[in-house]
């Protein structure tokens, strides 16, 4: 495969902006009609999901070690759409049809290439598919509990009908009746329990009618739908090093889940959890995380705001406020929040000489496509 002329010819498609991904589902929906009913009743939150998953995969077409594994898990997490592998040929003749309407240097042997390099990602997704057979596509989950924490955020507690397992770290997408065929993802908080209880905290996004349901309308009584769970952040079975998670605003979720796992189920170790916010009163958990650290003396937990003159707590970026009190370099670290934030602690841990293996980040960010493949996103 040419990746070169790949990604130079996927670029040209990108930089029309919404043009791109409009002609491609409307040539979709033409050529195979029966693929609409998959997809929202409105394209507005929807209409670049698929060019900028697709930008993922061309940006990591030449690391099929770490590539493989996602579109496996991207596979069986398309069940829930009603994805078929008929599916597959239909998009791939729209995705065509897209890259070489916005490109004037369209050629036979670049129709090859990006022929030859779907045909290996859809068949990898179908792969991943066929592996899930006998599993369900979605799991129902009845909402036990609904609490505002503060004006946008709130903590949901659900429990799945049947059992439904996942690994502290990881994160589910989910979809409301009220709003149907919008998946979003988020992380549970708590790691899995007897009785399968799953918290989940929930920001409302200016724009996003997912968050906004879930915060506002969603109440106790009410069922939401799960996909399969997704994610690396999850800390390895085989590693007992101490950890240190530093989160920024709703990155704490799966940050408070390996917290809850350790607590649950070990091995004994040390965790330092550093958890962002911009001012004092955004900080919606900490009744809860103060009661971790009283209950469990191997937890430290500090809190940073980064806007709050007032506040006694400490002050300054997250990041920067994890770098005064290291070192941290024997440490299994985890970083989940906003991609600043993100970007700036890995900057800042890595030149504080933690080794690059030992860290691994997720990005949470307002109504984005996900999972992407650098990570975490949500609504």
């Amino acid at each position: 495969m040419d990746i070169p002329a790949m990604r130079a010819n996927f670029a040209k498609a990108a930089a029309t902006g919404d043009e791109a991904p409009l002609y491609f589902y409307s040539h979709l929906f033409l050529s195979h009609p029966e693929t609409r009913e998959m997809f929202p009743v409105s394209m507005a939150h929807q209409r670049d999901r698929f060019f900028t998953a697709l930008g993922d995969v061309v940006t990591r077409v030449d690391d099929l070690d770490a590539l493989v594994p996602i579109l496996r898990q991207l596979g069986r997490d398309h069940l829930k759409f009603g994805v078929l592998p008929a599916h597959y040929p239909a998009a791939g003749a729209s995705l065509l049809a897209t890259l070489e309407h916005f490109d004037d240097e369209w050629t036979p042997e670049l129709a090859k290439t990006w022929a030859e390099a779907y045909d290996v990602v859809a068949t990898v997704m179908m792969q991943g598919a066929e592996e899930a057979a006998g599993q369900p596509a979605w799991w129902d989950a009845d909402v036990v509990g609904h609490e505002r924490r503060t004006l946008d955020v709130a903590v949901l507690r659900i429990r799945p009908q049947v059992r439904y397992d996942y690994l502290p770290g990881q994160s589910l997408s989910l979809e409301s009746e009220l709003r149907p065929r919008l998946w979003r993802y988020y992380s549970p908080a708590n790691a899995p329990r007897p009785d399968g209880l799953i918290e989940l905290h929930v920001k409302a996004r200016d724009g996003g009618p997912v968050s906004s349901a879930l915060v506002r309308s969603i109440g106790v009584g009410d069922v939401l739908r799960l996909g399969p769970p997704l994610g690396h952040l999850a800390v390895g079975e085989d590693s007992d090093r101490d950890l240190l998670l530093v989160s920024g605003g709703m990155g704490l979720a799966p940050l408070k889940a390996m917290v809850d796992d350790v607590a649950r189920h070990g091995p004994p170790r040390r965790v330092d959890l550093f958890a962002g916010f911009r001012t004092e009163d955004q900080i919606y958990d900490r009744a809860e995380l103060e009661q971790l650290a009283r209950e469990n003396s191997w937890l430290n937990v500090t809190f940073a705001v980064s806007d709050d003159a007032f506040s006694s707590l400490e002050h300054g970026d997250v990041a920067d406020v994890v770098r005064r009190a290291g070192p941290w370099s024997s440490r299994e670290v985890r970083i989940a929040g906003p991609e600043p934030m993100v970007a700036a602690t890995v900057a800042g841990l890595r030149e504080d000489g933690v080794p690059e293996q030992r860290m691994s980040s997720e990005v949470f960010a307002p109504s984005r496509p996900g999972p992407s493949v650098d990570g975490e996103v949500t609504e």
